[in-house]
């Protein structure tokens, strides 16, 4: 098991994306036991990425479902083609063809298939991400629990379809609302938190190494006493990533270079008007100076 870890680690770390020994254990397992992992944490810690660097691991096509309040099967499972039917009826009526049979016009033929359905068609196993499940209705996770269980679909028109493989599926949560215990049972279960100062430093440097030790390092240093701040949407990773982006557009090699820029360029790291209000200049070049 110890050296399957250790292959994991490492076809993780040559993605860019670092994860701790839990996380590593969690995908290898998900793996091995052909399990969904659920992943539950603050929006921007990194619970997408997951399942897009377990595609790039394993190899295998990434099919993503993006969540939403009002999600119907039509957007996630499958939808008949409509106007290839009509198109299809009017041609036999022009050409005076045979008519078309209700099980000639319901065929895979004239079949859209959708996420779910795409995902458990695939003949090599694909990776499925469910992205933000809990932004779904409730009825729709209802239906989501019989396709993890069997991995299969019945459409009444053709009856069920079976997986011609299962996929590598990647579930993820905000938490903006609470999951089904049926749901969590289905699941390994793993949650993300944002990571302490060597952890961010070290995914920092993989990402943009161009940023050179110093200037992530006063990076890093500065989001992590931002966390601290009493604010509305905490900055996760990925906004950690794009400031950094940001400061390297703008040729900086320190924060105490230009505090002014730093103020500037605030809006990669806080989403709203609250908490832009909440850290005025003054904070902002007190936060920098502890960073530098």
């Amino acid at each position: 098991m110890q050296a399957a870890l250790e292959q994991m680690r490492q076809r993780v770390a040559s993605t860019g994306y670092i994860a701790d020994q839990a996380l590593l254990t969690s995908l290898w397992l998900m793996s091995e036991l052909d399990r969904p992992l659920l992943l539950e944490g603050d929006a921007g810690v990194g619970k997408t990425e997951v399942g897009k660097i377990l595609a790039e691991v394993f190899e295998r096509r990434l099919i993503r479902l993006q969540c939403y309040e009002g999600l119907d099967v039509n957007t996630a499972v499958y939808e008949w083609n409509y106007q290839r039917q009509l198109l299809a009826l009017r041609r036999q009526e022009i050409l005076h063809e045979n008519e078309l049979s209700e099980q000639q016009l319901f065929s895979e033929t004239y079949l859209m298939k959708r996420p779910l359905l795409q995902s458990i068609s695939e003949k090599q196993p694909a990776v499925l991400l469910i992205d933000e499940i809990d932004r779904a209705d409730e009825e729709f996770e209802a239906y989501l629990l019989e396709v993890l269980s069997d991995f299969q679909i019945s459409i009444p028109e053709l009856g069920t379809i079976k997986a011609s493989s299962i996929p590598l599926v990647v579930l993820t949560s905000n938490g903006t609302r609470e999951l089904s215990d049926a749901l969590r049972r289905r699941c390994l279960y793993h949650y993300i938190d944002y990571p302490d100062y060597d952890k961010e430093l070290r995914i920092v440097l993989a990402r943009l190494p161009q940023a050179g030790a110093n200037l992530a390092a006063q990076i890093v240093a500065f989001v992590q006493k931002l966390r601290e701040q009493d604010l509305r949407k905490l900055p996760g990773v990925a906004e950690t990533l794009e400031w950094t982006g940001a400061l390297l557009r703008l040729d900086m090699k320190s924060l105490g270079d230009s505090p002014e820029a730093v103020v500037a360029t605030l809006g990669c790291l806080l989403k709203t008007r609250e908490d832009l209000d909440a850290m005025p200049p003054e904070v902002i070049h007190r936060l920098v100076a502890k960073a530098s």
